[in-house]
């Protein structure tokens, strides 16, 4: 479904004249083709809805790293292109939780997995990665939950 997306979305990027988004989706579409070919040279599937988003994550990451480090270097035009990258990059992303919903989820997840302290937190973390892939930032969640089971502990 999201490649098909991405195609369509490219096709009138091209038609548009709209270069950045054009660069944009061919940079995610070439992301996803190297993941793809790793994955088959492990003998695995192709990358599904979740590895794709995880990927997506993965790349609004680095474009924003790579603004804050620009905008350290007295560069403004390079940090501002890393931003647009990173909205065009957004868009794929199904709608983000906010912090109360991502608290909410991540009470459910420690109940759910019977959690009792910090040393739990990989269980906890691989719960929330199967039911909230792609709508949760995992960066800021770990700290959630390391809060969370700190506080039962």
């Amino acid at each position: 479904m999201l490649r098909a997306r991405l195609t369509t979305e490219m096709k009138e990027a091209m038609k548009a004249g709209d270069k950045a988004k054009l660069a944009t989706v061919r940079m995610i579409q070439a992301a996803l083709k190297d993941k793809d070919i790793e994955a088959r040279g492990l003998g695995k599937e192709p990358a599904n809805e979740e590895d794709i988003f995880a990927l997506l994550q993965k790349m609004i990451k680095q474009r924003n790293e790579s603004a804050t480090v620009y905008d350290q270097g007295g560069r403004p035009e390079l940090a501002e292109n890393e931003r647009a990258e990173a909205a065009i990059i957004a868009a794929y992303l199904p709608q983000q939780m906010d912090e109360d919903e991502t608290r909410t989820a991540i009470e459910a997840a420690v109940a759910e997995t019977g959690a009792a302290g910090p040393k739990d937190m990989g269980k906890v973390i691989a719960a929330l990665k199967g039911a909230y892939a792609g709508r949760m930032d995992f960066g800021k969640a770990s700290g959630l939950v390391k809060e969370v089971l700190n506080a039962k502990a």
